[in-house]
């Protein structure tokens, strides 16, 4: 039998991922009250990282030191696949030492060609494309804090990367509607609009954007592998700063999240990430419950 991937959040059913994310609180609890739980117990992760990551990289790690199994950290610099070994042959190889891989790349078609060649399932831990491990932290912390997001209005407000086009699918397997709010040439893949455009309304201005919005999101401006367009990207977002001023056009208790790390002062307000009731440090701790949460279902020791 093949293994399952999460390589999007459409590799998962609406009905799973809500199951998924409902688990993800529970886990979060039991940690919070110091439960041993080890379903993880004389399994390995193997971690590839060609991207450099904190949150990723502590997260997993941390997820299955905690439920009773291991992890082993590969970046390029360590490995043959950075002296230009196959990705197929190297998915073929570490597939057959590992229970689980997680990677964290720039291309999605090599993160495809990895699934595609691996006995053990695959986790998109980011690529140039999507990010949604992130997704299901930010799914989890809305729903403690504010319950169900169905039906709910969330505010896109920035360039349209790879957690711009994770919260489109987002829309489509949580049942939320996005308003997306982006500069001339820094749109979200337009076929994937297409395919989301009952979900999704396109916006210049930002403020025009989080008018009656649940949920206002952002991301730097400029993403890893970007930084030589740092300057040009700072002009043309210069007037798509998440502050308290834009956040008081979005309805009363809406929330502010952000993936983290955050470039204060550019695409969000310094008294903004330190508001007493920030929920950006429980979206960030979420990543961690969330992942867990996954890799039982994925390893299939934990079943609805």
């Amino acid at each position: 039998m093949s293994s399952r991937h999460f390589l999007t959040l459409l590799d998962f059913s609406p009905e799973e991922l809500k199951q998924l994310i409902q688990r993800a609180s529970e886990l979060r609890s039991m940690t919070r009250k110091g439960e041993i739980y080890e379903p993880f117990k004389n399994k390995v992760l193997g971690m590839i990282f060609e991207k450099s990551s904190t949150r990723t990289r502590v997260s997993f790690e941390s997820a299955m030191i905690q439920s009773g199994g291991g992890a082993i950290f590969l970046s390029p610099r360590d490995t043959q696949l950075g002296r230009g070994e196959p990705v197929a042959d190297s998915a073929k190889v570490l597939s057959r030492m590992v229970d689980i891989i997680m990677i964290r790349t720039f291309e999605h078609e090599k993160l495809e060609t990895f699934a595609r060649n691996s006995q053990v399932p695959v986790i998109n831990a980011l690529t140039d494309s999507y990010h949604p491990c992130q997704l299901l932290a930010d799914m989890q912390t809305y729903q403690e804090h504010r319950g169900d997001i169905a039906g709910k209005t969330v505010s896109w407000i920035g360039d349209g990367n790879n957690m711009c086009h994770s919260y489109i699918n987002a829309a489509r397997q949580f049942d939320f509607n996005l308003s997306i709010a982006c500069p001339a040439g820094f749109e979200p893949n337009a076929q994937l609009v297409d395919k989301n455009k009952d979900r999704i309304t396109l916006f210049r201005d930002p403020r025009e954007a989080v008018e009656q919005s649940d949920l206002v999101v952002t991301d730097v401006w400029a993403s890893m592998g970007q930084e030589s367009e740092q300057k040009n990207r700072a002009n043309a977002f210069s007037n798509y700063q998440v502050n308290s001023q834009l956040m008081s056009l979005a309805n009363q208790d809406a929330l502010f999240m952000h993936c983290l790390p955050a470039h204060r002062g550019e695409e969000v307000s310094e008294e903004l990430m330190e508001k007493p009731d920030s929920v950006v440090w429980d979206e960030a701790e979420n990543r961690l419950h969330a992942q867990k949460a996954l890799m039982e279902m994925l390893l299939g020791t934990w079943k609805p």
